[in-house]
């Protein structure tokens, strides 16, 4: 089963959107955007850059827990990864989001 996109609205009416692997775990958090138009601009750059090895950020959290952010062309942060057991779990959460990233499945929870 491929990975889809969930556009939603917070409660602030701020727009973010969910990359979810085909088993439907989270793989990938957006950014929040003010506008939809701005989210859905952000799915896009995803689908753009989510295959590209070069555009994952691999850190460590401040506990010393691996994760990763997804970076644009300009280096923006387009989406961060939850956090990881390992660098080896960190590494298999990266090969998701480039597998489901492009995907073009994008559900709107919005209305």
């Amino acid at each position: 089963m491929a990975g889809y996109y969930v556009l939603k609205k917070s409660k602030n009416d701020q727009f973010y959107f969910l990359l979810k692997a085909g088993n439907h775990e989270i793989i990938l958090n957006s950014e929040m955007y003010t506008t939809k138009s701005a989210a859905e601009n952000g799915i896009a750059s995803v689908q753009t850059n989510s295959p590209l090895d070069e555009r994952y950020d691999r850190k460590d959290s401040t506990a010393g827990q691996p994760y990763f952010n997804l970076k644009a062309a300009n280096h923006q942060v387009i989406g961060t990864s939850e956090m990881y057991s390992s660098a080896g779990a960190r590494e298999t959460g990266i090969e998701s989001v480039k597998t489901n990233g492009p995907t073009t499945d994008i559900r709107d929870e919005t209305l």
